[in-house]
């Protein structure tokens, strides 16, 4: 074999080769970038009462059996809900008969978001500025799935143990903010609640 033909055996095997690495390693960031989706958009798994309660209790700073009562009742109506948010209301809440709020939506295998809403409240202007809330949420498809509009649902607004609670709902999600004290009496007249990946004055 003559030192030119060596030559191109070793170009074309080299380039193969470059080419085969070249190939495995888009593959290997494509791959990877389609695994970060796929658990981007995996369904969350349900919580237990018991597992609401405790964060519930740790959040608002209370081991209030009102909390536990308002978190069965709820239990009894919509089942084991797969994921819930802990925020507050943003400060200057009450603007223009709007309310705006922001906190965390957890997941038990789904991974965690920041979520923000803003929605408006009826017959009342002022009041409430950093009150606690926690949402829990029901049949969510994925964590994403929570950022639409919320719309209220008629007759299930309860005011239990000095916790508020209501339900909105959205495309077979429901979701349902607890909230205490003045907040609790504010909650219940949200006509309904519109959530984003980031901060906005527009409710609409």
């Amino acid at each position: 074999m003559s030192f030119r033909e060596t030559q191109m055996g070793f170009r074309f095997t080299f380039g193969s080769r470059f080419k085969a690495a070249a190939f495995l390693v888009a593959f290997g960031f494509a791959g990877a970038g389609l695994v970060g989706q796929a658990a981007a958009q995996e369904r969350p798994i349900a919580y237990t009462s018991d597992e609401i309660v405790l964060s519930g209790h740790k959040f608002f700073g209370s081991l209030s059996k009102g909390l536990a009562e308002a978190v069965e009742a709820a239990t009894r109506r919509w089942g084991r809900p797969n994921g819930y948010i802990l925020g507050q209301e943003a400060g200057g809440a009450f603007v223009g008969g709007l309310r705006y709020g922001e906190g965390k939506l957890y997941t038990r295998n789904a991974g965690d978001r920041r979520v923000f809403w803003q929605g408006p409240t009826i017959g009342f202007d002022a009041g409430g500025d950093g009150d606690r809330t926690m949402m829990l949420v029901y049949n969510m498809p994925s964590k994403d799935a929570v950022f639409q509009r919320f719309a209220g649902v008629d007759g299930s607004a309860y005011f239990i143990g000095g916790f508020g609670m209501t339900a909105l709902a959205a495309n077979d999600i429901v979701l349902v903010p607890i909230r205490t004290g003045l907040g609790a009496r504010l909650g219940v007249n949200v006509g309904y609640l519109k959530f984003t990946d980031h901060s906005t004055w527009n409710p609409f």
